[in-house]
């Protein structure tokens, strides 16, 4: 792939299932993305792509594309956030009906992951999807910071994307470099799950200063899986006190364009 080609980034889909006793639209499976990360990752000259589930159980005969059809055309793939991780994904049963999450959802980005790291194609998680890699490398979960981890700071608010907590930087890790030693900074928080146990060779690159939560990890034996627990595409350029996350996109496109 030449230096100067577009990229094609893959986005997976947030899913919404049926709702008992709804009307219209609501009836149906709906496979969205949301736009304020699909605009950070169009910061640069790229085309994103949202790739919809592959349901084998839909109402028409779909063709014989696979998700390791998408992984071989894209370039690099974005775990976007949303619903909670199931327990069940981690051998845990739910400890309230509310944090059961997405099962169907968990098997599909499951999937995209594991064939993307196959092909060799660089994974960006967000929130959730920085769950979603924990998790399919072997991790567990918190199920919910304020009753597991009583002494926590905040991570999720009613003020949803305005609020925020600080985070630190393991020293001399990947993000330290990044972010040119930097240290710290504040991110827009919006998560009540977090990483327990680490999953197979992943590290943590960042923790929530006031009580250690991991915020940030990486893959040590990928050339570049990276998962933040905060929401970088909430980061507008005008909020000055916000950590500006653009070396991380730097560096996934750095390793898109590297590739091999």
């Amino acid at each position: 792939m030449g230096r100067q080609s577009t990229l094609r980034i893959g986005l997976s889909a947030r899913l919404f299932h049926p709702k008992e006793g709804a009307s219209g639209i609501e009836t149906k499976t709906l496979q969205v993305l949301e736009q304020s990360v699909a605009q950070w990752i169009m910061s640069r000259d790229v085309l994103v792509f949202m790739i919809p589930s592959i349901l084998k159980d839909g109402p028409m005969h779909r063709s014989n594309i696979r998700l390791r059809d998408y992984a071989e055309f894209l370039d690099g793939l974005v775990l976007q956030g949303g619903a909670d991780v199931s327990p069940l994904a981690y051998g845990e049963s739910p400890l309230e009906a509310a944090w059961a999450g997405d099962e169907v959802r968990d098997a599909y980005e499951m999937e995209l992951l594991h064939e993307f790291v196959e092909v060799d194609k660089p994974v960006l998680g967000i929130c959730r999807g920085m769950q979603l890699i924990n998790v399919a490398f072997g991790g567990t979960l918190y199920q919910d910071i304020p009753t597991q981890c009583p002494s926590s700071v905040r991570h999720l608010a009613e003020a949803y994307d305005r609020h925020s907590h600080e985070v630190s930087f393991v020293q001399g890790g990947q993000f330290s470099q990044w972010f040119e030693d930097v240290g710290y900074g504040q991110v827009v928080s919006i998560h009540h799950q977090a990483v327990r146990t680490l999953g197979r060779d992943l590290v943590v690159e960042a923790q929530a200063t006031g009580d250690g939560v991991i915020e940030a990890i990486r893959h040590t034996r990928q050339r570049f899986v990276v998962g933040v627990q905060w929401h970088p595409e909430f980061h507008l350029p005008d909020q000055d006190q916000l950590l500006d996350c653009t070396p991380v996109l730097d560096a996934f496109y750095a390793a898109v364009r590297n590739r091999g």
